[in-house]
């Protein structure tokens, strides 16, 4: 049993990566608690859904712009400085939604300004975190540590929404921007308690450190000759086009499950929930050496989980109850956020143990834009066909063919399959 329980070895040996895990899920139970504040001012001040939506097109294309540009930075710059002045800016503009709700600010654009500015600097600030990790822990330790970032993630997409609501019930949003601020604090300190880590010197066969658009561009060239690293990248793209079930949950409340909204934030929470207690058994997956393998298999349970989201939307719609169906779509739900951290882990270990140091900030800047582009064309999608066949069919065909994808992935890669974690290639 002991073995199935988290392992908590990098906690141990490493001061600043304990810091950096304290600091990190501090901040980002808060930045989940601002960004549920924003989409109910936003909504509180114009009534409009579509309002709420835009706030997602302000996030998203800073988030693509500033990942990659920000991976460039922390492959050619000192990651602490880079981290450190990323989440000065992102806490300035925890300081300044804060200061609009006090002052009783009634422009959403400014609202939309902050969401921008606080998505790059998220987008800068991420990669450049996360290629620290390879240079202050032992690389047999990155799946451990990236276990506990995966179930810190869960906990703060938990936490945070449910502490906002809270928040702004008693005081406002006022002070769930507040306590927002504060917790930033935390991840501010753990990056100023780190020493200076300067990219690794190597022989300059890119040329001179200049970071541009040549650089970001490399960083897309090193794809190309690294089958490994770019597999790591084409499975989530899968699994996010075909199986996406967001789309799927308005619908689901309103219509097919019942419930409403507290419908459709039970089954975001579902798939929260499921990776927790994945993360919760992690212990033995630093033990894992087919890590590609892992990879496929836990993106096609991915897939398997939305298929059970869609066969419990089609049984709500027959001779099942509605109560029993939500029980099954919750737990489909739950299975594919389970799958889904597991996949997370693995391929963030791949990236940050198979990429050379000098590449890992850009690539992780493409990672940065792979999850959160990924998504929203999967909505796109997803919405388009479920208007043909129903979001039950959209849920069953799109997670059975995120399935087929793994097996022609495996098929078209099979040195993904092998691929063995003490001897990491690209």
């Amino acid at each position: 049993m002991r073995s199935l329980l988290p392992d908590l070895t990098p906690f141990r040996v490493s001061s600043d990566y304990r810091r950096l895990w304290t600091g990190f899920t501090l901040s980002n139970i808060g930045s989940q608690m601002a960004v549920v504040a924003i989409g109910l001012q936003v909504y509180g001040l114009t009534g409009s859904t579509a309002s709420v939506g835009v706030v997602g097109l302000f996030a998203l294309v800073p988030l693509v712009v500033m990942g990659l540009y920000g991976g460039a930075l922390a492959d050619h710059l000192d990651r602490r400085t880079v981290g450190l002045v990323a989440t000065l800016v992102a806490f300035a503009t925890s300081v300044a939604a804060a200061a609009q709700a006090w002052l009783g600010s009634s422009s959403v654009w400014l609202l939309y300004g902050i969401v921008a500015v606080w998505s790059g600097a998220f987008a800068v600030s991420s990669p450049a975190r996360s290629s620290i990790y390879p240079r202050i822990l032992p690389l047999e330790q990155l799946p451990a540590a990236n276990a506990l970032s995966v179930f810190a993630m869960n906990t703060a997409l938990t936490a945070g929404p449910l502490l906002a609501g809270v928040l702004v019930d008693w005081g406002g949003y006022r002070s769930a921007y507040t306590v927002d601020a504060f917790l930033t604090l935390a991840a501010l300190h753990s990056l100023w308690r780190l020493p200076a880590i300067p990219p690794e010197p190597h022989d300059d066969a890119d040329g001179p450190r200049r970071v541009g658009l040549r650089s970001v561009l490399d960083g897309f060239s090193f794809l190309r000759t690294a089958p490994n690293v770019r597999m790591t990248f084409v499975a989530d793209i899968a699994a996010m086009l075909l199986a996406q079930p967001r789309v799927l949950f308005p619908a689901a409340g309103a219509v097919i499950l019942g419930g409403g909204a507290k419908t459709v934030g039970a089954l975001y929470a579902a798939a929260a929930v499921g990776g927790i207690l994945a993360m919760l058994l992690s212990g033995r997956l630093g033990g894992v050496r087919r890590q590609g393998l892992a990879i496929l298999v836990s993106v096609a349970g991915w897939g398997v989980g939305i298929a059970g989201l869609g066969v419990a939307l089609l049984a709500a719609d027959g001779a099942v109850s509605r109560g029993h169906a939500l029980v099954a779509a919750l737990g489909a739900m739950a299975f594919a956020g389970a799958a889904d951290s597991v996949s997370a882990v693995f391929r963030t270990t791949i990236l940050q143990s198979a990429a050379p140091d000098r590449m890992r900030g850009r690539l992780q800047g493409v990672f940065i834009v792979v999850v959160a582009g990924g998504p929203r064309l999967g909505e796109l999608a997803g919405g388009g066909v479920a208007v043909r066949i129903g979001e039950g069919w959209t849920a069953v065909v799109g997670g059975l063919a995120c399935v087929a994808a793994v097996v022609v992935l495996a098929l078209l890669q099979p040195g993904f399959v092998r691929y063995d974690a003490r001897h990491p290639t690209p």
